[in-house]
């Protein structure tokens, strides 16, 4: 090995050295509901962490050891607080601190579908105010491809130091399913891309420390492309399945039943099942971002918005359905109608309410005149949320048969697997079921409706 080759790969082999001893930094940005697992997960291993947010009350509920996401517990948090694994702050100057950053933020979409990267380029310019050579720096956002080459990596270079040279650039989509207890962050394969051999095999060593599997592409591009291209898979089929919903619904045959017995198929099919919409911060926008990105090649992705305009459309499809059975079997309209939606998480089992459609199906209720409550055991108040913020501190309801019989309907969005169902089958005047719920459960009367 010649000097020059040396003197290039030996700081490397260093980095790669304190990972192996655990005498590496992890720094993350953004402690939300993908931050804080990961963070969680490196603390498991023996790395210490500091997390990053601009939420001062985030990073105080941190430094006492209380969570504030429903699958990590306060027992969790003290465990590794006690092992000096983790520690929070809203300081940004301190981003030079830790030898890798990596940066879990939101990438949300714009009114016109359009990407939103504020809080990336935020993310990046805060890194570049600290960056230090041999520092590793990874984007965990879902995002189109070509953003950390085009975006993050010029804002870095401006500082002077050079990717692959003075410092490291990768990307690993994350993978998060907040809830589900087959899979936590540190059970689930790491897709690794790299700015170059260096950061791929850094970020790669990184990632192998805390999960099974590590899963190395060509590039950066490659990885982003990866992330969009399971979350286009997934609203593809679930605009499928709502769509043949209300053909079938037409047809009096019963969708959950056809998907069902589709399934017992043991190749070639794949169940999926239809809601009120789609929900969380992955599947409603992450599809347009490959839609924006592909206009810039002249290139349509005509069946990537079909999809996306028939799962935008099922809010209203649902409230129709609501309006029609109000009429049918109460003769009664949907205006001045007392309505209790049940479920405001954008899935089961989760205290997660972003990008949930129960939040548009509250918006048209509102507009059509109805009076509107909810129920959800773990969201006890309604967070801001920037898109509703006419919504914000309405508190949950007590699921009772007073409180149930007081209404004439109730909307089913969310099916938590603790709801209690035998009091809305007992109680309620009617039921819209989005979800099957009332069936699965075993409930199956004329005044249950499934939209």
């Amino acid at each position: 090995m010649s000097d020059s080759t040396a003197n290039t790969t030996e700081p490397l082999n260093a980095l790669l050295r304190r990972i192996e001893t655990r005498d590496f930094a992890v720094g993350i940005v953004g402690m939300g509901y993908v931050g804080l697992p990961l963070a969680m997960t490196f603390a498991a291993n023996q790395f210490p962490v500091m997390g990053f947010d601009s939420d001062p009350k985030k990073v105080n509920a941190l430094a006492a050891g209380r969570s504030y996401i429903k699958h990590i517990s306060d027992a969790q948090l003290a465990e590794a607080r006690a092992e000096n694994c983790l520690s929070a702050t809203t300081d940004f100057t301190r981003l030079g601190e830790p030898d890798a950053v990596l940066l879990c933020v939101p990438t949300p979409l714009n009114r016109n579908r359009e990407p939103d990267m504020t809080y990336v380029e935020a993310s990046a310019r805060a890194v570049a105010k600290q960056l230090r050579p041999g520092q590793l720096v990874i984007l965990e956002s879902t995002t189109y491809p070509g953003t950390s080459d085009e975006l993050i990596r010029p804002i870095l270079e401006e500082t002077g130091l050079t990717s692959g040279t003075d410092f490291y650039l990768a990307y690993s989509p994350e993978r998060e399913d907040p809830g589900n207890k087959d899979f936590a962050t540190g059970k689930i394969p790491k897709v690794v891309g790299g700015d170059g051999a260096d950061a791929l095999k850094l970020a790669q060593t990184l990632y192998d420390a805390i999960v099974p599997q590590t899963v190395p592409v060509r590039d950066l591009r490659t990885a982003e492309a990866v992330k969009l291209t399971e979350n286009i898979f997934r609203s593809v089929n679930i605009a499928l399945v709502n769509e043949l919903k209300q053909v079938y619904g037409a047809m009096d045959i019963d969708v959950w039943e056809v998907i069902d017995a589709a399934k017992t198929k043991p190749f070639g099919f794949m169940p999926f099942y239809p809601g009120p919409g789609l929900g969380g911060h992955c599947i409603p926008i992450d599809p347009f971002y490959l839609t924006w990105k592909a206009r810039e090649y002249d290139m349509s992705t005509r069946f990537i918005e079909l999809a996306g305009d028939v799962n935008v459309s099922m809010p209203r499809q649902v409230i129709n359905r609501l309006a029609e059975a109000l009429n049918a079997r109460q003769r009664r309209a949907l205006n001045g109608a007392r309505v209790l939606l049940v479920g405001l998480a954008y899935k089961k089992n989760v205290d997660d309410p972003r990008e949930s459609p129960s939040f548009k199906l509250l918006e048209l209720l509102t507009e059509k005149g109805a009076g509107v409550d909810y129920h959800d055991p773990y969201i006890p108040q309604i967070p801001a949320m920037r898109e509703y913020p006419q919504f914000t501190g309405r508190p949950s309801v007590d699921l009772t048969a007073e409180t149930v019989a007081d209404y004439d309907a109730v909307l089913i969005a969310t099916d938590h697997d603790d709801i209690d169902y035998a009091t809305i089958a007992e109680s309620a005047a009617l039921v819209i079921d989005t979800r099957n719920a009332m069936a699965k459960h075993g409930y199956r009367t004329p005044r249950i409706v499934k939209a």
